[in-house]
């Protein structure tokens, strides 16, 4: 890929079915890994275009290859559903997304960047450590009695 400079999709673009694809593709492996199943299950086309009104999506390629979904939060900056195609992992575009995630936040004046990714994914842990977060918190989805996710922050 010779271009790997995040663009902005506004809620009308083309290319969001294909990120709606490209997250469930992404995220497929969690099935069956983590509990309770991934939020994913229940995007639409519908839900991402409001998430592209309301929030920034933002993708890498003209047929998205990475993307994410930015926030505003109190605070911070929510970075969700960071995905990258497998066929391209290991080039350091969850890098790039993650680098341009921290521009944005400086951009709106928010002091940090925050993820959360469940308690099972301990290879996520470890990748979001190795690029600048620690864990800050533990929280747990409705109904369950015991931690099901981990809040990462990535200071300015």
């Amino acid at each position: 890929m010779t271009q790997h400079v995040p663009r902005r999709l506004a809620t009308d673009d083309p290319a969001l079915p294909l990120v709606l694809t490209l997250i469930r593709e992404s995220f497929a492996y969690m099935d069956g890994v983590i509990d309770p199943p991934s939020s994913m299950h229940r995007m639409t086309e519908k839900s991402l275009r409001a998430d592209a009104a309301r929030s920034e999506i933002w993708v890498i390629g003209t047929r998205p290859v990475a993307c994410m979904v930015l926030t505003p939060r109190h605070d911070t900056l929510y970075l969700g559903k960071l995905a990258v195609a497998s066929a391209v992992r290991g080039q350091g575009l969850a890098r790039r997304m993650i680098d341009h995630a921290v521009a944005r936040a400086a951009a709106l004046g928010l002091p940090s960047l925050t993820l959360q990714t469940r308690i099972e994914l301990t290879a996520n842990h470890a990748t979001f450590a190795a690029l600048g977060f620690t864990e800050t918190g533990r929280t747990r989805h409705d109904g369950y009695d015991r931690n099901t996710s981990i809040t990462f922050t990535r200071t300015l």
